[in-house]
């Protein structure tokens, strides 16, 4: 038995942003229409904001193939000279149950999910959006922008905010377009990109809303929100997290990746626990990509996306770069 090891130059390659963001589409609409299957998710925490792991695992019957990602934060690994986030894929064959690759999983994770964030905003956003805000300043911002720009060309003003770290903010801010264009090959050209620690006043000034943090308290305050926005939920994909006040989710039009795994571990989980959205009124965002089921339908609708993760998007991107770098003779073989 024999499997292609790909590391992560080469992944960095063969995968770019639009393609990701047709294939996470894709994979929603499979999901939602009962053509792939998303197997519960497996969490440990090692550590309280330190250190966490979790497993996820699905199968895509039309790929034939099913497999697994171990994905886990470990924050004290910037000292070690590690990347904090820190990731592995695992393909196999259906018929035989042979491995058939293994992939370094943080940069798919990155980039499928900065287009998981962007799916949200292209179907649920008002249209004229312009001005996008990110809370938090870490690796996964970068791709939550280059995949917003990607599917709003019209977007004009970014605002990065880590309430935390200030300081992080500022140097994201400052590098964030030279990076877009050196690892997405993303042209970032006219679009002001700015920190800030006041989001009291720019979150009301824009019209998506992102965010990408661990927390486990809410951050983003209802008052703060105004009729018309939308919001991605990134950060919320293990149990209790929480980005939002709760109370953003009454009235609001909320979408879900996979329905299971966000009530149990997505920012959908403590708004329906308290009772301020039921969970009838929660659907998939693979029903709206569908036409099962209506997305926003006024300019004055809150639109909410909670992306918790599922594990058939790093599947079907790891398949997709598997198949890429074969054509470009990129990987190494091993015999097991």
């Amino acid at each position: 038995m024999s499997a292609t090891v790909l590391n992560k130059s080469e992944i960095m390659q063969v995968i770019e942003m639009a393609p990701t963001i047709q294939a996470v589409e894709e994979v929603y609409k499979m999901k939602s229409s009962g053509e792939a299957v998303a197997w519960p998710t497996v969490f440990h925490i090692f550590e309280e904001g330190e250190r966490d792991m979790d497993i996820r695992s699905g199968y895509l019957p039309g790929a034939h193939i099913f497999g697994h990602k171990t994905i886990g934060f470990f924050g004290g690994n910037g000292d070690k000279g590690l990347p904090t986030l820190m990731a592995t894929i695992c393909l196999f064959d259906e018929y035989t149950g042979s491995l058939t690759g293994i992939l370094e999983g943080a940069y798919i994770t990155g980039v499928r999910t900065g287009a998981a964030g962007a799916i949200g905003a292209k179907y649920l956003a008002r249209k004229d959006s312009e001005t996008l805000f990110i809370l938090g300043a870490g690796n996964q911002a970068a791709y939550q922008i280059g995949a917003c720009i990607t599917a709003f060309p019209g977007l004009k003003k970014v605002y990065i905010a880590d309430l935390i770290a200030p300081d992080n903010a500022e140097r994201f801010a400052a590098g964030i377009a030279e990076r877009l264009k050196d690892e997405l090959g993303i042209d970032a050209a006219g679009i002001a990109f700015e920190a800030t620690n006041d989001p009291a006043t720019t979150v009301p000034e824009s019209d998506i809303v992102i965010t990408v943090t661990p927390a486990r308290e809410p951050v983003i305050k209802k008052e703060w929100t105004r009729p018309g926005q939308h919001f991605s939920t990134v950060g919320s994909d293990m149990e209790g997290k929480e980005e939002l006040d709760p109370e953003i989710f009454a009235g609001a039009k909320v979408f879900v990746d996979d329905m299971e795994h966000c009530l149990e571990a997505g920012e959908t989980e403590i708004p329906v626990k308290k009772g301020i959205i039921a969970e009838e009124n929660v659907n998939e965002i693979g029903n709206l990509l569908l036409g099962k089921v209506e997305g926003r339908t006024s300019d004055e609708d809150i639109t909410i996306y909670d992306p918790a993760g599922m594990a058939l998007l790093d599947i079907a991107a790891a398949n997709v770069a598997l198949e890429l770098a074969a054509a470009k003779g990129l990987g190494a073989t091993i015999d097991l």
